[in-house]
């Protein structure tokens, strides 16, 4: 990250603004990874808002992609926790 004078807004180089956006898809939420980074929540959302690709043009294609960006994420959370689960089962249980 390079912060320049003081009276200026500070700047952030491409591999600071990959690791914020890393971090704030495995985080719970953007605002909690915005906190963690010590950086504006608008603008990480600004960041991923650029990050993601354009919708296609065709309102029916559009929908679609909603829809699947939505199954993603919704199965991305579940495999998360299920992750979780395994670790918390696979410790033998003490005596």
């Amino acid at each position: 990250m390079e912060k320049a004078s003081p009276s200026k807004r500070p700047r952030y180089d491409a591999a600071f603004r990959a690791e914020a956006l890393r971090l704030a898809s495995e985080s719970r939420s953007t605002l909690a990874a915005a906190r963690a980074l010590n950086i504006n929540a608008k603008l990480l959302y600004q960041w991923q808002k650029a990050a993601q690709q354009p919708l296609p043009s065709d309102p029916a294609e559009a929908a679609e992609v909603r829809a699947l960006r939505l199954a993603n994420k919704r199965l991305a959370q579940e495999l998360e926790i299920l992750k979780k689960a395994i670790a918390i089962f696979s410790h033998p249980p003490t005596p």
